[in-house]
């Protein structure tokens, strides 16, 4: 493990850290820490399954190994030093949701981001989309922001 800084600095970018999803799709996401403490992630607004968890380096191949059957239901899962942790969900709840870290000093410099699940249907159970008459102030009123990448 090294504390060095990336080798290519010109690739990194600053950018909204919001993913827009589908609504009702279904996504796996894998948290891996090089680290030598235990790592904790939450997801706002979702329970998720734990389908995977081992030492070293995630892989396609580990894919292979996930309990799809009687997985855990959770909304909080901690990530072992050197090792790797899979979760899947189903983006069924409408809303902007936050995926973070639990430690806050991890938050603060930036291990979260927002997940945009936008319903197709403006039904009362469901949050409602912004809507697109809505009045914007301050930084966000003509911002040129790019696109959140898609899930």
């Amino acid at each position: 493990m090294s504390d060095a800084p990336p080798s290519d600095l010109k690739k990194i970018k600053s950018a909204a850290n919001v993913a827009n999803a589908t609504f009702r799709n279904f996504v796996e996401i894998v948290f891996e820490n090089r680290e030598r403490s235990i790592q904790t992630y939450h997801v706002d607004g979702y329970s998720f399954f734990a389908v995977g968890m081992e030492a070293g380096r995630w892989g396609l191949e580990k894919r292979r190994n996930y309990n799809l059957v009687d997985a855990v239901s959770r909304h909080t899962i901690q990530v072992y030093p050197n090792s790797w942790a899979a979760v899947m969900t189903t983006l069924d709840n409408a809303g902007m949701w936050n995926l973070r870290s639990e430690m806050w000093e991890k938050t603060y410099l930036g291990q979260q981001m927002y997940f945009s699940v936008l319903s197709p249907a403006r039904s009362l159970r469901d949050e409602y989309n912004l809507p697109d008459n809505q009045l914007l102030c301050g930084l966000v009123k003509g911002a040129s922001m790019p696109p959140p990448h898609t899930i």
